[in-house]
């Protein structure tokens, strides 16, 4: 694990565009962004409440000790959208990992609606409390610090020390990085460009600090966002901002992947960039973030489907 000296340095590195980009904004544009903020807010609205559906218990059968799976974050890993339990994304992935791993998985989801990364290690904590152990933990966050104008690197900061407790407590860390804010139909122009530039941003000072910090990053924006802009009406929920069981199928698809390697239930490729050479986590992320392109295909990823540790602690049998 990098020292924080080193982490702070790289994120800050990935996230300087950031704040050249607030500098770029003059006074009227600024004026106009925030109008088109408020009317966002107002057209989303709260449509679902505060809570998605509990989904909490144990998925799935077979011999051997249950596998704990605990999901943190914000109301995307909630599942708020999601019309029943089983829709929920942390419901789906129990679900894939239960047939896997041929062993039962109990299914414990501490993340709040409205949360931010900073309320990361309060959710940490409140799950450590209940299971010390847990074997694999699955982190969605993001949105909210971007719609709140969370500095990058502050997020990124809170983030990496949820993930370095939960790894010193034994647990695998998988975190699904900020989505793609640019496909949210309800947020205009110039607001949705400036959204989606934001978010690969904290996308990828996410990355450099998850993997830093011993964890597992999946880009949710480069993996999904081409999706959701294509199908905007299947994705999105009634309130076009929160996805649909649809949508949080698809986001369980490409974490279930990550969530099964980190355990050594599924064979994982090295992390490649576009020309298929393996790069450095940070210079892969700096690359992600340079990039003015929405699209996967423009970007340098940091993975295909997800970054890796170099370690690997394989299911106790």
């Amino acid at each position: 694990m990098a020292d924080g000296g080193s982490t702070a340095r790289r994120v800050g590195a990935v996230t300087a565009a950031y704040a050249a980009g607030l500098v770029a904004l003059g006074g009227a544009a600024v004026g106009v962004v925030l109008v088109e903020a408020r009317l966002a807010r107002r057209w989303v609205g709260r449509p679902f409440g505060s809570e998605g559906p509990d989904a909490d218990g144990v998925y799935g059968a077979g011999p051997g000790r249950v596998l704990v799976l605990g999901v943190l974050g914000d109301s995307s890993a909630d599942g708020l959208g999601a019309q029943t339990p089983a829709q929920t994304p942390g419901a789906i992935v129990a679900t894939g990992l239960a047939a896997v791993s041929g062993r039962r998985v109990r299914l414990l989801n501490r993340a709040v609606v409205g949360a931010g990364s900073a309320d990361l290690d309060a959710q940490a904590g409140r799950l450590l409390a209940e299971v010390p152990a847990p074997d694999v933990v699955l982190v969605m966050v993001g949105a909210n610090d971007v719609t709140h104008r969370v500095r990058p690197a502050d997020a990124a900061r809170h983030l990496s020390r949820a993930v370095a407790r939960l790894r010193a407590a034994g647990a695998e860390v998988v975190v699904g990085t900020c989505p793609d804010l640019g496909v949210v139909e309800p947020v205009a122009q110039p607001l949705r460009a400036i959204a989606r530039r934001w978010a690969r941003d904290l996308a990828a000072a996410q990355t450099v600090a998850v993997v830093e910090a011993g964890g597992r990053s999946v880009s949710l924006g480069d993996l999904l966002g081409p999706e959701f802009s294509a199908a905007p009406a299947e994705m999105f929920s009634a309130d076009r901002f929160h996805p649909s069981p649809a949508g949080y199928a698809r986001a369980a698809a490409v974490l279930l992947p990550a969530v099964c390697a980190s355990l050594g239930l599924w064979p994982e490729p090295p992390s490649a960039g576009r020309e298929g050479r393996v790069v450095p986590v940070a210079e892969a992320a700096s690359a992600a973030a340079s990039s003015t392109s929405g699209s996967a295909e423009e970007s340098t990823s940091v993975s295909r489907l997800w970054v890796r540790t170099t370690s690997k602690t394989p299911v106790a049998t």
